[in-house]
C-alpha cells in the first residue's frame, strides 16, 4: 500500500512539475510544414508564457490548423522543433499529449454512446486521472446534468455536444489547453461560462493557446495573439500594442463655422474637415489636439477606440 501511495505521490509531483517546470508552455524554432512543394507553414517562432491565453489567428489556410497538429504530433515537421514544456512534440510526444487537454474545432463523438460514456473513455486513453469533484464542477458550469450524460451522444443537440467537448479537453486539469473555435455553438450564457471558466484556470497558472474567428472573443480574453498569412507570422503583439498599431478616430463638430485645421502635429491625420466638423485618425496622445480645439466652439467630440478586427483584418489583407 506504501508503495502504491508512493507511486501516485510521485505521478502528482511529475504532472504538477510540467507547469511549473520553468519551460515555456509552448515554443516553436523555426517550425515548418510542406506538403510537397506547397508550404503550409514556414519558420514559426513562437514562445507561449505560462498562464496566458495566447491568441492564434488567421484564414483559412493560414497554417493554424497545421500548427496545431505539429504540436500534437499527429503530422511531422518538414523543419524546425515544437515543445511543449520544454518536450519535444516529434520525440516526445506521448508525454506532450498527456500535458495537454485539446478541444478540435468541431464535436465529433460515436453517435450511439452516452456523454458519460464518451467522458471515461478519454479518461482513459488520456493517461492522466481525474478528480471526480472538477469534473463535477465543470458538469454544473456548463448546465450538463446526470439526466444528460445518460443520453447518447445522438440525441444532443449541437450545443450541448460542444459542451461535452470542453468538458472532455479540461476534465483531466492539464497544464496546456489547445482550443480551436471554442465556443461555437454555444448560447451566449455557456459563452460567458466559458469566459469565467478561462479566467479561473489561468488564475491557477494553466496556460491556454486559443484558436478563434471571433475576434470580439479573441480582444476580450487573449494576453496576446500571433496573426498567421500564408503560413507566416505576420504579427505578434500584445492586445494593447495591437491597438497602440492603430489611430483613434476623432470626431469634432462645432456650434459654428471653423477655418480648416492646418497641421496638427506628428500622428494627427485629418480624414476630413468641413466648416462645422472636423474628422481625424490620431496615433498617440489627444493633447495637441484638445490645444488646438481650446479656443474653437466645440459643441461635441467622439474618440472611437480601434477594434482588434479593424487592425487584424488589415493583417489578414496584407496591407499592414
Amino acid at each position: 500500500m506504501q508503495n502504491g501511495d508512493d507511486d501516485q505521490g510521485r505521478r502528482r509531483k511529475e504532472e504538477g512539475g510540467v507547469a511549473g517546470s520553468g519551460a515555456a508552455p509552448i515554443s516553436t524554432v523555426g517550425l515548418s510544414k510542406h506538403y510537397g512543394r506547397v508550404p503550409a507553414l514556414s519558420d514559426l517562432n513562437l514562445d507561449v508564457a505560462p498562464g496566458e491565453v495566447f491568441g492564434f489567428l488567421g484564414l483559412n489556410g493560414a497554417g493554424k490548423t497545421t500548427t496545431i497538429r505539429l504540436l500534437l504530433d499527429l503530422i511531422r515537421p518538414s523543419g524546425g522543433r515544437a515543445l511543449v514544456f520544454g518536450r519535444d512534440c516529434r520525440t516526445q510526444s506521448l508525454a506532450v499529449r498527456r500535458s495537454i487537454g485539446y478541444l478540435p474545432g468541431e464535436s465529433a463523438f460515436y453517435p450511439d454512446v452516452t456523454g458519460a460514456q464518451v467522458l471515461r473513455l478519454l479518461e482513459r486513453v488520456g493517461g492522466r486521472p481525474v478528480d471526480p469533484a472538477w469534473r463535477a464542477e465543470l458538469l454544473e458550469r456548463f448546465d450538463l446534468p446526470e439526466r444528460d450524460l445518460t443520453r447518447r451522444i445522438r440525441d444532443y443537440s449541437t450545443g450541448m455536444k460542444r459542451k461535452l467537448a470542453i468538458v472532455q479537453a479540461i476534465q483531466h486539469d492539464p497544464p496546456l489547453l489547445i482550443l480551436d473555435e471554442p465556443t461555437e455553438g454555444l448560447d451566449p450564457l455557456m459563452q460567458e461560462a466559458f469566459y469565467a471558466l478561462l479566467r479561473d484556470l489561468t488564475a491557477r497558472g494553466r496556460t491556454v493557446f486559443l484558436s478563434s474567428h471571433v475576434l470580439s472573443e479573441v480582444e476580450r480574453v487573449c494576453d496576446r495573439v500571433a496573426v498567421l498569412r500564408a503560413g507566416r507570422l505576420a504579427l505578434l503583439a500584445s492586445i494593447d500594442g495591437l491597438r497602440a498599431l492603430a489611430p483613434r478616430r476623432v470626431t469634432i463638430t462645432f456650434s459654428a463655422d471653423v477655418p480648416r485645421p492646418g497641421t496638427l502635429g506628428e500622428g494627427v491625420t485629418v480624414q476630413a474637415a468641413g466648416s462645422r466638423s472636423w474628422c481625424l485618425d490620431v496615433r498617440g496622445p489627444l493633447g495637441p489636439v484638445v490645444a488646438r480645439l481650446a479656443t474653437l466652439p466645440v459643441e461635441d467630440l467622439d474618440v472611437r477606440e480601434p477594434r482588434l478586427e479593424d487592425i487584424v483584418v488589415r493583417y489578414y489583407r496584407g496591407e499592414a
